[in-house]
């Protein structure tokens, strides 16, 4: 820490940070560790008075800044950032830090990762304590990356600062110490492709799935941008808000589905692509289930579409909603064409064949017609 730092803590009533950093900071009876589950409640309760808190390196890179300044005006709080774990980790491995993905699982998934790797990426994460690297270990030999090659950076920048490398499979580091970061540069798998319309296996379905050369089309009508919330009608599955969230950085979905066991299906596929964080799964059906949820920026029926709800839809979606909806039923097809005739719009039909086996030769089967109606509010 550099001087103004130490002039803040010792001028400061108290000082919140972590039991770690309380000790070596020397906090004694004015240090107050953070509550479990982390909170920033009761720095808060505390305004006025004169308040340190204690941060790894750079509060604002996957520190507690953020999560401080949501609720303190700017001439409120003064901050003295230094070296983050991830420079002190790029320094020691002579990366350049903008071309490196920085991740933050000390409290995340390492299914977060499932979108991002590829062969070749390279990745600096932080981990939970000195277990998590066997585990992430096993998770990128389960995911095909057992061939990465990675780095264990203990402690960087302290005095008990170790740096070991192993690969992931068959990784056999022991006695790793927290605080811990560990540097993948991935290897092996080729990682999911970057294009809408993933292959159908990867997702766990009851066969009520948008199929991948639909979904593909889907993806395009929906044109997700980042930020932006879709309303996920009649789920299924869940494929379609799982590539919607995939497609664009901070894009969230609210997936409705009336079945339980669905509903299930939709958690699973959320949890295993790493989006659990910006996908929300509800029962019930629509247009019911559509009171109090946050106005979306695009709509996607894929089930269960009636008059009823695209009437209600019209008039609770603000103007510039995108909305999509897919159909395959004779009766779905006419109120899609009317919904076209009284609101415009672009209507699509695609009719989809792939090559099977006809005894020793092969032949065309074709899926059911899909007819798609997209319009903006």
């Amino acid at each position: 820490m550099g001087d103004a730092s130490r002039k803040a803590l010792a001028e400061a009533d108290v000082i919140f940070g972590g039991p770690r950093h309380l000790e070596l900071a020397g906090a004694g009876s004015k240090g107050q560790p953070w509550p479990v589950p982390f909170s920033t409640g009761p720095v808060l309760a505390m305004r006025g008075r004169k308040v340190a808190v204690l941060a790894s390196g750079d509060p604002f890179w996957h520190g507690a800044g953020g999560s401080l300044m949501r609720d303190l005006a700017p001439d409120e709080w003064i901050s003295y950032p230094v070296p983050s774990c991830f420079a002190l980790a790029a320094n020691r491995l002579g990366w350049k830090l903008e071309e490196v993905l920085c991740l933050g699982l000390h409290a995340a998934p390492y299914a977060r990762l499932r979108s991002l790797l590829g062969n070749g990426t390279r990745v600096i994460c932080t981990l939970r304590d000195g277990g998590a690297p066997a585990e992430l270990a096993d998770w990128l030999t389960a995911e095909g990356f057992g061939a990465s090659k990675l780095t264990v950076m203990e402690c960087l920048g302290g005095p008990r600062q170790r740096v070991r490398s192993a690969k992931a499979e068959g990784f056999e580091l022991q006695s790793i110490q927290a605080p811990v970061a560990l540097a993948v540069e991935s290897a092996g798998s080729k990682g999911l492709p970057q294009a809408s319309g993933l292959a159908d296996t990867q997702f766990t379905s009851d066969g009520q799935i948008t199929k991948r050369p639909v979904r593909a089309l889907t993806l395009s009508a929906l044109a997700p941008r980042a930020g932006e919330l879709l309303w996920d009608i009649g789920g299924g599955s869940g494929s379609v808000s799982v590539e919607w969230c995939l497609a664009a950085p901070g894009a969230q979905a609210i997936t409705f589905e009336p079945r339980e066991s669905r509903l299930e299906n939709i958690r699973a596929n959320a949890a295993a692509f790493g989006l659990d964080h910006r996908m929300k799964p509800v029962l019930g059906k629509a247009p019911a289930v559509l009171d109090g949820q946050p106005l979306p920026d695009c709509v996607f029926i894929g089930g269960g579409g009636s008059q009823a709800l695209l009437d209600h839809l019209w008039n609770i979606l603000p103007e510039g909603t995108r909305l999509v909806a897919n159909g395959v039923t004779l009766e779905t097809e006419t109120l899609l064409m009317q919904a076209h005739a009284a609101r415009g719009g672009h209507l699509l039909k695609a009719e989809i064949a792939e090559a099977g086996p006809l005894g020793s030769m092969r032949d065309w089967r074709r899926a059911r017609p899909v007819i798609q109606w997209s319009v903006t509010r």
